[in-house]
């Protein structure tokens, strides 16, 4: 699918969709729990949706009502189970370690961009907990079969937080007790938000500065009515729009988020944006932008809103934390220097964990690739209202990873 945008001002109010880090994560929970739990503001995209088919293989029954999921949970079981995760990341690396506390043969597989993304960060350490796990050469398919043991083990953060998510997750329903070492852990809010989420549903780990996690074993969760909370990692590229072509209200957003990517507050007031917020509403409003300075390594999927903001700003930004860009839906410190430049950007990318950009609006009128990315392909849509010219962006059905309702809300905002 080919979206063409035309450069317009904006106006309106929109609804942020569900966060999909807290759904993938409470969905995982609630197929745990026994009894019914009941997840409210579930909005249907890619990665919640494989989540959602993760747990049904996994003995979980699963109703969708609107934008109410309810999991009726309990002992998993699956034998001979193939799991397919999609092209989620977080999946991956969360229901490994679930899937490990059964005592049978599984398999871990995935489509598209995933199979390039490494997972071998996951065998040594799920080995020292008596899982036997196989990988392909680090990438998915994952062959495993637990029972999965408590015990005191080391892991490396600096990569993602992702599996520690996994393991926080999993470790509670242990025979025994659990240590987990972290070394170099980056985006620690993910890490607080599970914390938060393992709470909610009646389990409790102990945080020793993000460097020793203790985990009680033979814990239970319970079944609880839970509020997924909107996503601001869906919501920065509007954000970004109202700062740069007019207002933009994003209703569902709250203020006091353990969400890392709530951190675009901070980007868009360094920039100069007009900004109001009220208890579940954030207005974004256009004014004088200059260039900012931003440290992203624990907000890395806030890059694509950021570029689009700083295209926009006189001067000169400086965004830290490109190195965390390499495995994502594609390597996006190469992508988004890509079809930037082709938009008539001025980035410099060459700096070791730096990216550089020159301000001063874009000429557009060129067709750019999403990299089949959904945040690429909504950061172009964005930074394409200011552009001199209309840009298209081929395989923008992407959006649907995170975000199914993106292209009709940038419409609905576009003034005619």
């Amino acid at each position: 699918m080919i979206k063409e945008i035309f450069p317009s001002e904006v106006k309106g109010e929109v609804y942020a969709p569900a966060s999909k880090s807290y759904a993938q994560r409470a969905v995982a929970i609630s197929a745990l729990a026994h009894g019914e739990s009941i997840l409210r503001n579930i909005d249907s995209c890619n990665d919640i949706d494989a989540a959602v088919s993760v747990v049904r293989n996994l003995g979980a029954s699963v109703e969708i009502k609107g934008r109410e999921c309810v999991v009726y949970g309990g002992p998993i079981h699956a034998e001979g189970a193939v799991l397919n995760i999609g092209e989620s990341g977080l999946a991956t690396r969360l229901f490994t370690p679930v899937a490990a506390l059964m005592n049978v043969p599984v398999t871990v597989t995935g489509t598209g961009s995933i199979l390039k993304r490494p997972v071998g960060m996951m065998e040594e350490p799920l080995r020292a907990l008596g899982v036997k796990i196989s990988s392909n050469k680090g990438f998915l398919p994952i062959e495993l079969q637990g029972k999965i043991k408590g015990g005191e083990l080391t892991i490396d953060g600096s990569l993602s937080s992702q599996f520690l998510t996994g393991l926080l997750i999993t470790l509670p329903l242990a025979e025994t007790d659990s240590v987990i070492h972290v070394k170099g852990l980056r985006s620690r809010p993910y890490i607080d938000m599970t914390i938060e989420v393992l709470r909610a549903f009646g389990v409790r780990v102990e945080n020793e500065n993000y460097e020793s996690f203790y985990i009680k074993g033979n814990q239970h969760y319970r079944p609880q009515c839970y509020n997924v909370e909107g996503d601001w990692s869906g919501a920065s590229c509007l954000l970004v729009a109202g700062a740069i072509a007019g207002e933009v209200s994003v209703c569902n957003l709250n203020p006091h988020s353990l969400q890392a990517d709530k951190a675009i507050l901070h980007a868009l007031d360094y920039a100069g944006a007009g900004l109001s917020l009220e208890w579940d509403k954030v207005t974004i409003s256009k004014a004088p932008l200059v260039g900012f300075s931003f440290d992203a390594t624990d907000c890395p999927d806030l890059f694509p809103a950021l570029i689009a903001l700083a295209v926009n700003c006189s001067g000169q930004t400086v965004l830290m934390g490109t190195n965390r860009l390499k495995h994502k839906e594609s390597d996006r410190a190469h992508a988004l220097t890509a079809i930037y430049k082709a938009m008539g950007a001025e980035i410099d990318n060459s700096y070791e964990n730096v990216m550089v950009i020159r301000g001063g609006g874009l000429k557009g009128g060129v067709t750019v690739d999403s990299f089949n990315d959904h945040r690429i392909a909504m950061s172009a849509a964005v930074a394409a209202l200011t552009s001199e010219n209309p840009v298209s962006v081929t395989r923008a059905e992407c959006v649907n990873k995170s975000y199914c309702r993106f292209w009709d809300d940038l419409e609905k905002i576009q003034c005619k």
